[in-house]
């Protein structure tokens, strides 16, 4: 999190611009890109979009705001890369909660940790196949908490047999409340079913065949997709991924987005050093399992937000297609109504 700072040399729009296109790369809950950009001669605006509001999965919009923390930290590293110092002020308007952050250009150093990350936007991809039987490195794996303690936030691996069989206790719980969840289902099967050339959802591409989330834990079930697990397959057990629970101390919004930025933060480390991740939002979006996954799985007072799995592919893995985007005009507010772009 980058705090406010002095008024610097002006940065074209063009920077902003091509800056704020690569923050669409950002993972988000279902592919649904909840959020809008207006684009000022000295700083970059983030709007929550809620007609992209997921309602049955994510009531209190905690996963929107989310993923527009992560689109916020691809922001930083894009403008990071160019060159550019920033400084962030998170929910600016308190009579707008829309307006999720303002990133304004200031005069200071650059984060040149953040511009490092800038070729991993590219690459990262949410890898929903079995991982290696082989887990990450731990001083891998510290590299990510790291990072996620830069924004505030904690990542703790679930380490132990007994802590790993809590958390599959509430990662199933999760998934079956949410079965029975007015809205879920048709929420799922909307952004999992989209057409042919659509630029949002999960494309059947992206989507493993059957039979694949019984070998890790916490993979939530989409309907079958095209998407193959490849010439190596895992026989008599789990995979080797290890998960990760993102903690923060408070439970605002302005925690979400730290949250949000941890998390893209941690992703793109972990794609720099060759590792594969998938992020798991279900059991943080009941709100029994999400006290579970701090005060049963953790044992820690923090507010649990995401969990992350993280590992390496197998090998000889196809590499993963990209997932579609929607075309920056589509994101972009240019007049006076946020509700227009």
């Amino acid at each position: 999190m980058t705090a406010l700072g002095s008024a610097a040399r002006p940065v074209s729009r063009n920077v902003l611009l091509r800056a704020t296109e690569r923050a669409l790369l950002a993972p988000s809950v279902h592919n649904t890109q909840p959020w809008k950009w207006r684009v000022r001669a000295d700083a970059v605006e983030l709007y929550a979009d809620l007609d992209r509001h997921l309602v049955g999965t994510d009531p209190d919009r905690r996963d929107l705001v989310i993923s527009c923390g992560a689109a916020l930290h691809h922001l930083r590293v894009a403008l990071a890369a160019d060159g550019v110092a920033v400084a962030v002020e998170l929910m600016p308007d308190p009579e707008d909660s829309t307006l999720l952050a303002v990133v304004r250009i200031v005069d200071g150093p650059i984060d040149e940790e953040a511009a490092a990350l800038a070729g991993a936007i590219g690459d990262r991809r949410s890898d929903r196949r079995a991982f290696s039987p082989e887990p990450a490195h731990p001083a891998q794996l510290r590299l990510l908490t790291d990072r996620a303690a830069a924004e505030s936030v904690r990542l703790v691996a679930v380490v132990g047999e007994e802590a790993l069989a809590r958390l599959a206790v509430v990662l199933g719980e999760a998934a079956r409340q949410e079965r029975v969840t007015p809205g879920y289902a048709a929420e799922l099967a909307l952004w999992s079913r989209r057409y042919a050339g659509s630029r949002d959802g999960l494309p059947t591409r992206s989507r493993t065949s059957r039979g694949i989330e019984s070998q890790s834990l916490g993979l939530r079930r989409f309907p079958a997709g095209g998407l193959q697990q490849g010439p190596q397959t895992l026989t008599g057990g789990p995979d080797g991924a290890t998960l990760m629970v993102l903690t923060t101390a408070g439970d605002d919004v302005r925690d979400w987005l730290r949250a949000g930025e941890a998390t893209s933060a941690a992703l793109l480390v972990a794609t720099r050093i060759g590792l594969a991740t998938t992020v798991l939002s279900q059991a943080s979006e009941v709100a029994d399992t999400r006290r579970q996954l701090a005060d049963v799985v953790l044992r820690v007072p923090e507010h649990a937000q995401l969990v992350l799995r993280v590992g390496r592919a197998l090998a000889g893995a196809a590499p993963l297609p990209p997932v579609p985007r929607r075309p920056l005009r589509a994101v972009l507010i240019t007049t006076d109504d946020r509700n227009e772009s």
